[in-house]
């Protein structure tokens, strides 16, 4: 015979998937539903943990337990970069300049050219080849740090450059001090490699070093992972001063510091990465997709002479080595200075858009940088995320919640809009209509 608990899970599972309970919907508490189904309140807060577990309903502290949106993809579309071709994608950032495929053509008529093209098709080594690490470590020098060639190992993006520290560095079980709200492709490879996130709670123009220290000193932290010039998808830039004391813990506890600077072109003149405060314990990330384009699988990482074995043997693990062929695109834009145009205009088109936003949803709160590609727009108290994305989907805008963000299960109601993928023209209808959402969702 089905457990009484169990045909209540039944029922709620079937009334949410018909649409009878539709999403937003607030449960009844745990106490009235032990009086409605008579049943105990420890069985009633059974039901509603299965129903969450099963992805039906999330339990909200303070607020209740409702019935989630369940038509959206995981994540609300994060985790799923295809999108429609009539769909305006604020969900992913691969902003693009119009000239950039003229110059890939030009870049790789030059490689026909070169007398050395057949060694594009063998094995490199691991870290890249020599020539390329020079050319790199020079192209460093512009964020701050002043790496030789050693130093620094060329991988697949920042993505792979982030997996090949973890991997090489870290192991299963160690703990990881994150701030609430990360980019959450760290999130899906602490995952996978099986480690602990600590959240540290944000302040409004960075993470609270104070509760970070406090952190420390309670567990037995093995790294911290952080964006600190232009982080996503809160925008804030650390000060010289915040520098300082987040690497002053790291050394009073022996952390290894994993800088994550994916975005630190887009902000002029930041004060220098923590590599040069810490450059002992700091492996630095950084990649050419936003500056160039995605497709351009091309990264750095920085790292003591210490760690580059380890780095190395992850690399080889991974992917052997970046190919080439890309590598040398790379590296030929560098040299003739295209990536610093590349850069320079991005700047330019990052606040430009930035601009826009703001003054299309200058009635609504919002977070950012002057010059980021990403808002952070929490919502009112009376709104939920869930909702107001399903809304927009049906308009055929994709935004993302902040659940795929989240290194907590504290998830604030808010969207985080990316600015870059679209038309100027698709991007104030886009915003123009996240503006009436929530204002329509407001008055309801």
């Amino acid at each position: 015979m089905k457990a009484r608990y169990k045909a209540i899970v039944d029922e709620f599972a079937t009334a949410i998937r018909s649409g009878t309970l539709l999403p937003g919907t607030r449960l009844s508490t745990h106490r009235a539903l032990s009086v409605e189904k008579h049943i105990s309140l420890a069985t009633a807060t059974r039901v509603y943990a299965e129903l969450e577990a099963m992805g039906l309903v999330s339990g909200e502290s303070g607020r209740g337990t409702f019935v989630r949106e369940i038509s959206l993809p995981a994540g609300l579309g994060l985790d799923q970069h295809v999108v429609a071709s009539d769909v305006l994608d604020l969900n992913f950032n691969y902003p693009s300049l119009p000239d950039q495929a003229e110059r890939l053509r030009d870049a790789m008529r030059q490689l026909t050219t070169s007398g050395d093209l057949a060694s594009l098709l063998r094995y490199q080594p691991h870290a890249g080849r020599q020539s390329d690490r020079d050319t790199i470590a020079s192209w460093l020098n512009a964020a701050g740090i002043q790496p030789s060639a050693d130093e620094v190992l060329v991988v697949n993006g920042a993505q792979h450059g982030l997996t090949v520290a973890v991997m090489g560095l870290l192991k299963p079980g160690d703990v990881v001090a994150v701030d609430a709200l990360i980019y959450p492709g760290f999130i899906a490879l602490a995952r996978l490699c099986h480690l602990e996130l600590v959240a540290i709670p944000a302040h409004a123009n960075g993470p609270d070093l104070d509760a970070f220290r406090q952190i420390c000193q309670r567990r037995r932290i093995r790294a911290v992972y952080t964006m600190p010039t232009l982080h996503n998808p809160l925008g804030w830039v650390l000060n010289d001063e915040q520098r300082k004391k987040l690497t002053l813990i790291a050394r009073t506890f022996d952390l290894l510091i994993i800088e994550d600077a994916a975005y630190a072109f887009l902000v002029r003149r930041p004060p220098p990465p923590l590599a040069a405060y810490a450059p002992e314990r700091t492996v630095y990330v950084t990649g050419f997709a936003k500056s160039i384009a995605t497709g351009l699988r091309v990264g750095a990482v920085f790292c003591p002479a210490n760690m580059r074995g380890a780095l190395e043997r992850a690399i080889r693990a991974t992917t052997w080595n970046t190919p080439s062929l890309m590598v040398s695109i790379v590296c030929g834009w560098i040299k003739d200075g295209t990536i610093q145009r590349f850069e320079s205009l991005k700047r330019r088109d990052a606040r430009q858009r930035q601009a826009l936003a703001r003054k299309i949803l200058s009635d609504c709160e919002w977070v950012g940088h002057s010059s980021s590609y990403f808002l952070w727009l929490p919502l009112p108290q009376e709104i939920r995320a869930d909702q107001l994305v399903h809304r927009l989907m049906q308009q055929h805008i994709s935004v993302s919640t902040a659940e795929p963000f989240c290194s907590t299960n504290n998830v604030p109601h808010a969207l985080r809009l990316a600015l870059g993928s679209v038309s100027m023209n698709q991007l104030s209808e886009a915003l123009t209509a996240i503006k009436d959402a929530i204002e329509y969702e407001r008055d309801l």
